[in-house]
């Protein structure tokens, strides 16, 4: 129960607590482009099984990888690709959380 609510709260909290600290005004869009990083998990499609419980996801899937991580930093740079960036990180530490719990 408590791994459930780290991982899941973890991707949608954190992205609705930076939109409402930190982008104030457009908190809205903030959060849902933040939000978008959850679309990454599509890359659980490609593994068999789809789902499995005990499997960390990350450096396990492609778009879960290291250089993919390193990818979405630097997306974190560019104010351009910031909110995108920081929801694809977010949603990777979400996904270390759930692995720090197995």
């Amino acid at each position: 129960m408590l791994q459930t609510f780290a991982h899941y709260g973890c991707h949608l909290l954190i992205p609705l607590f930076i939109a409402l600290i930190w982008f104030k005004q457009n908190w809205k869009i903030a959060f849902l482009i933040m939000f978008s990083g959850m679309w990454i998990d599509l890359d659980h499609l490609l593994a068999n099984p789809i789902f499995d419980p005990n499997r960390c996801s990350i450096n396990f899937h492609p778009l879960h990888s290291y250089y993919a991580f390193g990818v979405y930093i630097v997306l974190t740079f560019f104010k351009k690709t910031r909110l995108i960036g920081l929801g694809l990180v977010i949603h990777i530490i979400a996904d270390i959380v759930d692995c720090s719990f197995m």
